[in-house]
Formats: C-alpha cells, sequence, structure tokens
C-alpha cells in the first residue's frame, strides 16, 4: 500500500507540473561525495527576492528568503539529512558525504517567478574496502601514485584538482593545466600527469611533502561534485646508501653503549 501511494504521488506530480515543462537533470554521484546541486540566476530583471524552495522526494527539506535559510525537519523533529545540507545565497543546494538513501528526486521551486527545476540524483555505493583505499593511499618516498576518481569525463565537465586546498592542476574540454611554479612554489615540478578521459591524477617520484589532503572537483551546468583522497609518503629506507645506513647503525651502537654506561654507572 505504501508504495501505491508513492506511485500516485509521482503519478500526481507529474500530472500537475506537465513532464515536458519541467527542466530535469540526471546527476550521478558515488557515496561519501559532496555535491552541490547548481541553480543559476539568469533571469532575474529586479530586486525582487525570491522565495526558494527545496523537495527531496516531494517532501521540503529547506528555504530561503532574502537572506533567511531555514532546513527542515520531518514530523518527529528529526532532519533528513542530519546536518548536511546546505543552501547558499544562489539558492543552490550542497549535500555533503552523501549515502545511497540520499538518492532520489530534488526538486527546486522559484515561486516568486513560477520556475521550477529536478535533480534526479543517483548515489552508487561503494563497499568499506574501496572508501579506505580512496581516502587514505600509503606509498613509499620515490613511488609513484594515481589517484582514479572511477568515472569518465564528460565533454562539459571542468576538473580541478587541489592539495591542501592549493588548486595544482585544472581541465577542461580544450585546455588543461598544471599548477605553475609561483602558484605550487615548485612542489610539483614537472611531476603531475592527467588523464584527458578519466581526469585521474598522477604524482611521480613522490616525497613526503606530498602527504596530505587531495580533492577533485567535478563542475557542469548542473552540479558540481567534490571527491576527496588522501595520500602518506613514507621514507624508503632501502633507498639509503650504503654510507646512510651505516651512518644509522653506528649511531644506534653509539646509543646503545651511551645508555648502557648510564645505567653502570647508576648502578
Amino acid at each position: 500500500m505504501k508504495h501505491l501511494f508513492k506511485l500516485l504521488a509521482v503519478i500526481l506530480f507529474f500530472l500537475n507540473n506537465g513532464v515536458s515543462g519541467v527542466d530535469s537533470d540526471e546527476v550521478s554521484v558515488m557515496e561519501g561525495d559532496s555535491v552541490t546541486l547548481i541553480y543559476a540566476e539568469t533571469n532575474k530583471q529586479d530586486d525582487t527576492q525570491d522565495d526558494i524552495k527545496w523537495y527531496f522526494n516531494y517532501t521540503q527539506i529547506a528555504e530561503i528568503i532574502g537572506n533567511h535559510t531555514k532546513i527542515y525537519t520531518d514530523k518527529q523533529g528529526k532532519e533528513r539529512f542530519r546536518n548536511r545540507l546546505k543552501v547558499n545565497q544562489t539558492g543552490s543546494l550542497t549535500i555533503t558525504n552523501i549515502t545511497t538513501s540520499d538518492s532520489g528526486l530534488y526538486e527546486l521551486q522559484i515561486t516568486s517567478r513560477n520556475n521550477e527545476k529536478i535533480f534526479n540524483v543517483t548515489v552508487n555505493g561503494v563497499s568499506t574496502a574501496e572508501q579506505d583505499e580512496m581516502k587514505r593511499k600509503s606509498v613509499k618516498e620515490g613511488e609513484s601514485v594515481t589517484l582514479d576518481p572511477g568515472l569518465i569525463k564528460k565533454p562539459n565537465d571542468t576538473m580541478k584538482w587541489h592539495f591542501n586546498d592549493v588548486l595544482i592542476a585544472e581541465f577542461t574540454e580544450d585546455q588543461n593545466k598544471i599548477c605553475t611554479d609561483d602558484l605550487c612554489d615548485g612542489r610539483f615540478r614537472d611531476r603531475l600527469k592527467l588523464d584527458h578521459q578519466t581526469g585521474s591524477l598522477t604524482i611521480t617520484n613522490t616525497r613526503t611533502t606530498d602527504s596530505g589532503d587531495y580533492q577533485l572537483q567535478i563542475i557542469n551546468s548542473q552540479s558540481s561534485i567534490i571527491r576527496s583522497f588522501g595520500i602518506t609518503v613514507t621514507i624508503n629506507v632501502s633507498g639509503l646508501s650504503a654510507g646512510a645506513i651505516a651512518g644509522i647503525c653506528f649511531g644506534v651502537f653509539l646509543l646503545d653503549a651511551l645508555i648502557g654506561g648510564v645505567c653502570q654507572f647508576c648502578r
């Protein structure tokens, strides 16, 4: 019976709004991503404040009037998205750390202009092992590492790679850019490679200073998706020279002898 009511609600919704009259976009994201459903204000011709309302599967979840934003709760007083929902002053809706249960229809209504837009959001599940692999990669100094977003770049996608919130690489349909020495302070000089089809980023000859948080931002006219990665670069002991290893061993020997002498003196 519950499924029947949902089906009737969907049918009534499209009968009321007209399938051909509603702008609809398909958005596919991966579990754990942050996604922004973009509302681009292009036709405003006066100073009238828009009344912007957001619905998830036909239940209102947010509203913004002027400078006032309200996130709605359910009948039990609980917020459906548990502090993972934000609406900015342009009317765009952001969902952080998205889950598979967030899949569904998101409807934007601008009542002051009688405009509507629908986003059909699909959240693809990711196993715990895959999430761990994406969240933190561990490599030894000198090795290469590839951060793969697991997608195929669309023609209208702009992709931006950030390292600790600093832009390090960017490419669009007609060009690609890798950070200049002025922007990145020479950190990744000649060590970054971009895959034009998948958007993956490869760092060659890694250094311990490459450890940190990396984010890929995928931007188009419908949405902005942020996918997060992490890299830990550890010192490669096997890569040390024979002299360096001998020095370390001699230092350990001296330290052991010193500790033994102190203990003997105390006795």
